[in-house]
């Protein structure tokens, strides 16, 4: 993990702890390339997460797909990990 990459993770879990009372709900977005194996990949990453829900809608153009997936969450330290697994997802954008 490079330095930017780490200080984006340190600053985030920071806010997270600062300003949620653990376990919470955490909405987690993401934009992906269209393609059916990279959003099932993405949702992979989230079927050990008990409730866990997801939403998905396509670009108006269909090249993207948005994908919303709402899960209660036991800590800061799991949100961030979560977003570490799923950022090997190739063309990935994490909001």
């Amino acid at each position: 993990m490079d330095d930017k990459t780490k200080d984006f993770y340190e600053k985030l879990q920071k806010q997270l702890e600062e300003y949620t009372n653990w376990p919470a709900p955490y909405l987690f977005k993401f934009i992906v390339p269209t393609d059916k194996s990279k959003i099932q990949q993405i949702l992979g990453f989230f079927e050990d997460t008990p409730g866990a829900k997801s939403k998905t809608k396509s670009s108006t153009k269909g090249q993207y797909t948005s994908i919303s997936i709402e899960a209660t969450m036991p800590s800061a330290d799991a949100v961030i990990k979560k977003y570490q697994q799923v950022s090997v997802v190739e063309g990935l954008l994490s909001l």
